[in-house]
């Protein structure tokens, strides 16, 4: 090949601008080769010689430089199963390197192309550094970035200025990467950036698959879509069937509902999650939340259940009530129209506590259509001093506070005196109703039985026990107490003095005091204590007679 005035100029300005950084790598490199020296055959990768195979042209300076060969124009090296080509090149023969400018290209296989501008290749230690617009290519994987190492024993690249990893389903960014085309790994550190047609993903450490498009999640990390929010510090997400299996406290955030466990599993497509340990489904919009030791929701149905130590808790009001069952249920009906309504279902064991207001019942539904709570089956509510009871209640809300209640069948009203003495009223139904979520009036209808012990205004002590019987008593009440009631219509009665109260006239028929199970706190809705033997409720089949609210309704209807 002949040496032409251009070609030598074009070789010279290489080698000086060149000159000083491949100086400092091959000081680098001959550190290295060293120390490969004194250990031996250590089981290292094999050290084969970087091979030219084609150059339009070659020079060297036998006396300057006798080290160093200049090739210029489609360069063409080999090493191994390395194939390199280049514009010009800079052949170190002393520890077996390579600089290569323009054009650069590493191949291996069929399966790895490596693109850059710039190349220093060590053949000992196998190591490629790329720079200025670099990409690998493995398959549908490339990796662009502006300066990338690339370990062949490893086979390894790695990026630390900013880099982009793209394959057909996902697109990674980071401030530091590495990939390995055998493995097909990626683990990318600060600022990590995973963009998806339906999702973004960031995180601060993060590992993926391009085989299985699967992302370890390593560190805090947020994953973002349309309609919901994940936030985890530990998991692995699948971006092609959108299911993540997530650990340490990660939340699901979804229109209002926050879904928080020690473990979570989320099913993107079919909308649903379910949460495990210490879990809550919190709902900021309506102000209140589920929780329990597993969790299920439906994000396209708007359904949710809860079980293990599950407990709903309304705080809407500041003071906030927790009710517990064994299982909670959630159904929303008609969802995303004008129609829509929530139940509440609660089953078995239910008991419930606010500091105002307890309750017990062996099932319950709460729903947002009348803002209605039907307890079920032996309930019992508490306020104050006030015991109600009956076969069914039903407590009716007005904005998260009790506005009235319904007693169906075998209706009973106690209020404790003190631990002898107590007020008693029975009836077919009693209607109580609330202001401000005191209990200020109730209304018993049909075949009403009352005991109540009047006090003396001055000295607070009972006058005697009035005994009466009739149709309708409406009672009023004041600081939780009974103040004073009037029976409409026929009315029989008579008033005991306090030392002439006969033996059968303390206590009504049907009277029960039922201390012993009532909820002490928001701890004890845990502690289910059933009712004594006999003091269970049997139910009737009588339907309770109309009240005047009813037959307004049923006018309304007409």
């Amino acid at each position: 090949m002949q040496e032409t005035k251009a070609n030598r100029h074009t070789a010279t300005s290489l080698y000086r601008h060149r000159f000083l950084f491949a100086g400092i790598l091959c000081l680098l490199a001959l550190c290295l080769l060293n120390a490969q020296g004194q250990n031996g055959n250590d089981g290292g990768p094999k050290k084969t010689r970087v091979d030219l195979l084609y150059a339009d042209e070659a020079q060297a300076d036998k006396e300057a430089r006798p080290d160093v060969q200049v090739l210029i124009g489609s360069v063409k090296l080999r090493h191994d199963s390395m194939y390199m080509y280049c514009d010009s090149a800079l052949i170190y023969e002393n520890i077996n390197s390579v600089e290569a400018f323009g054009n650069v290209r590493m191949e291996q296989g069929d399966t790895l192309f490596i693109y850059g501008d710039y190349l220093y290749y060590d053949g000992m230690s196998q190591l490629a550094m790329l720079r200025e617009n670099v990409r690998m290519i493995n398959r549908q994987t490339e990796l662009t970035t502006d300066s990338l190492d690339y370990d062949r024993v490893r086979d390894l690249g790695y990026y630390f200025m900013g880099g982009q990893l793209a394959d057909s389903v996902n697109v990674l960014t980071s401030v530091w990467g590495e990939y390995s085309p055998t493995t097909k790994l990626a683990v990318f550190n600060h600022e990590v950036e995973l963009t998806n047609p339906r999702f973004v993903l960031t995180s601060d450490t993060l590992k993926y698959s391009t085989q299985t498009k699967v992302a370890t999640i390593l560190g805090p990390s947020d994953i973002v879509s349309d309609k919901n929010h994940i936030y985890s510090e530990r998991g692995v997400y699948d971006t092609t069937t959108e299911q993540a299996e997530l650990l340490d406290r990660s939340v699901l955030t979804n229109e209002g509902k926050k879904l928080t466990g020690d473990s979570l599993f989320y099913d993107r497509l079919n909308g649903y999650g379910e949460a495990f340990d210490n879990v809550q489904l919190n709902d900021t919009v309506n102000r209140n939340m589920l929780t329990g030791d597993y969790c299920f929701y439906n994000e396209l149905t708007g359904n949710a259940l809860a079980t293990r130590r599950a407990v709903a808790v309304d705080y809407s009001q500041g003071d906030s009530l927790f009710m517990h069952g064994d299982t909670l249920r959630l159904v929303t009906f008609h969802l995303d129209t004008d129609s829509m309504y929530r139940e509440m279902r609660v089953y078995h064991k239910v008991r419930a506590y606010r500091t105002d207001v307890q309750a017990v019942c062996d099932s319950l539904v709460y729903s947002t259509k009348d803002s209605c709570m039907t307890m079920y089956k032996d309930p019992i509510l508490w306020q104050g001093y006030q015991q109600l009871l009956g076969e069914e209640i039903k407590v009716y809300m007005n904005d998260s506070t009790i506005d009235w209640a319904h007693i169906i069948n075998q209706a009973l009203a106690v209020e404790q005196m003190d631990s002898v003495h107590y007020n008693q009223v029975s009836g077919k139904e009693m209607m109580a109703y609330f202001e401000a979520g005191e209990m200020r009036q109730v209304d018993v209808n049909g075949s009403v039985l009352v005991v109540y012990y009047p006090i003396d205004d001055k000295d607070s002590t009972m006058i005697g026990m009035d005994y009466t019987e009739g149709g309708f008593l409406r009672m009023l009440l004041k600081d939780r107490r009974m103040e004073r009631g009037s029976f409409i219509g026929k009315a029989s009665g008579t008033m005991y003095p306090m030392d002439q109260i006969p033996p059968d006239k303390w206590r009504l028929p049907s009277f029960v005091w039922f201390d012993y199970v009532r909820p002490l706190n928001k701890e004890d809705i845990f502690n289910w204590r059933g009712k004594k033997s006999g003091e269970t409720l049997r139910k009737s089949d009588r339907k309770p007679p109309a009240t005047p609210r009813d037959m307004h309704i049923e006018r309304t209807k007409k």
